[in-house]
């Protein structure tokens, strides 16, 4: 609990030191312009005085600006909504069993991922992680165009997306998500709790993994 405290503090205090050049330039850019309005006679000292004045808050201002294009504020993770569990089809090949054991381990134990479903010609063939109420898939619009085009769909921030209904058998806060194309007859979905958070590096690694999942369930005769 202690250490949670010192973590809000040290942020609300980050946070305090970012916003202080953008307080500070406007405060100063709205007490010149008060201060010119209210004088009836501007000398020449003033005139220039306004004006270092004028550039020190638009320095200040373009420097709150660039502070949030380099140190941008982290999304922040949520609690999952749901219970962690481990489900494997009861009638796959071991060989298959065993794959996606290992695919699913990798994925959850080395990207933000908690929840890794995976579906295959009309059958749910995995759920693992943290689990939603529904336990098969039903194929929305979302899985089927996967299927049909053949391309994965990244959904970085289903927050304001009304089209995560579909996903009952993930958390109902998931916060985002990427649904790739197992061939033309299922998907591998992974799905974690903060929103923007997959990075190029951990798509493509994961891509990889989809991919040797394929090759499995082909070799297996599952398609």
């Amino acid at each position: 609990m202690a250490s949670v405290l010192m973590a809000m503090a040290r942020r609300e205090e980050n946070q305090w030191l970012k916003n202080f050049p953008l307080v500070a330039g406007v405060v100063g850019g709205v007490a010149l312009l008060l201060n010119r309005l209210t004088t009836p006679y501007v000398s020449d000292s003033q005139a220039r005085s306004d004006a270092l004045g004028i550039i020190l808050s638009a320095a200040l201002l373009v420097t709150a600006i660039l502070l949030r294009q380099i140190n941008p504020t982290p999304p922040e993770s949520v609690v999952l909504e749901g219970e962690e569990g481990f489900f494997l089809a009861p009638d796959l090949p071991p060989a298959v069993k065993t794959d996606l054991a290992w695919a699913s381990h990798l994925i959850l134990t080395n990207t933000v991922t908690k929840s890794v479903v995976v579906y295959y010609r009309g059958k749910t063939l995995l759920r693992r992680g943290i689990l939603g109420k529904a336990d098969t898939v039903k194929e929305g619009s979302i899985v089927k165009r996967v299927m049909e085009s053949q391309k994965p769909v990244y959904l970085v921030d289903l927050k304001h997306y009304p089209g995560k209904i579909e996903f009952d058998y993930l958390p109902p806060n998931i916060q985002g998500l990427i649904c790739l194309p197992l061939t033309k007859e299922g998907v591998f979905i992974v799905a974690t709790n903060i929103p923007r958070s997959y990075t190029k590096q951990d798509e493509r690694w994961i891509e990889g993994i989809c991919e040797r999942v394929a090759v499995t369930l082909q070799s297996a005769g599952e398609c």
